[in-house]
């Protein structure tokens, strides 16, 4: 079988680069005999190495947004470029490879695999890729040591507190190294000091390993850190707002 080619934008200077590119994207489902526009000609860059926060209010097109950026959806119209690939020109096949290998997730509900270790649902992606056992161990051990829970590695999701959870889940997206994390209201399900902590270790994390966030968030604290916000209402995005300096 045929490995599809990508089709990459020219050549930059990586750290100069966006990490996700959209240009004149609109989204079109079709309800029955209805077409409804969730997305309607949007244009931005998300640059590397920041907190990036993409907000609006409920029906403004925020998820279709996000399942776009994630490489969940394709756009009806226009392109979006993630790290330079194209992915509107990717096959299904071709984009679920894609999206495992360069995309991470963080969930308001944390989605870990509840039968898996604190480890093993941090190693858990690394097996889906391949990467060798030598290494899964090595990347494993790191990533839960960076995120504080060495001493928790044997136990199960609900043997974890909320805040114990969500470390995992940063953990588990950052460790195949992705081109940027998207985290969907990340603090959601937690009460303020523990967000707290997970903004704190978020923003560390970031740091630490050059990662991009695009967080979508109501959470007032979360958005009080943002570098780049993207409002998005009826579709369209109406106002981005720069601020804090690039890592």
């Amino acid at each position: 079988m045929k490995t599809q080619a990508l089709d990459q934008i020219p050549e930059t200077k990586h750290a100069d680069r966006p990490v996700v590119r959209l240009s004149n994207v609109v989204k079109v489902y079709e309800a029955g005999e209805v077409e409804v526009a969730a997305i309607k000609g949007i244009t931005f860059d998300i640059p590397r190495q920041r907190f990036s926060m993409i907000v609006g209010p409920s029906g403004s097109g925020k998820t279709s947004l996000l399942n776009l950026i994630g490489c969940i959806d394709k756009p009806t119209q226009g392109s979006i470029f993630v790290g330079g690939q194209d992915v509107g020109a990717l096959n299904d096949n071709a984009i679920s490879d894609f999206r495992a290998q360069r995309v991470g997730f963080i969930f308001q509900n944390f989605s870990l695999i509840p039968v898996l270790s604190a480890w093993e649902n941090i190693e858990h992606p690394l097996m889906l890729l391949g990467v060798p056992a030598a290494e899964r161990r090595e990347r494993s051990n790191s990533m839960l040591e960076a995120v504080g829970l060495s001493d928790q590695r044997r136990r199960r999701p609900n043997q974890l507190s909320g805040g114990q959870k969500q470390r995992v889940a940063i953990a588990r997206a950052l460790v195949k190294g992705p081109d940027f994390v998207l985290a969907d209201e990340p603090t959601a399900n937690l009460d303020s000091q523990t967000g707290a902590s997970i903004i704190d270790l978020m923003r560390r994390m970031q740091e630490e390993y050059s990662t991009t966030f695009v967080f979508s968030t109501h959470d007032p604290h979360l958005m009080s850190h943002a570098d780049e916000t993207f409002t998005i209402r009826d579709g369209q995005l109406v106002d981005h707002s720069s601020g804090g300096s690039q890592c």
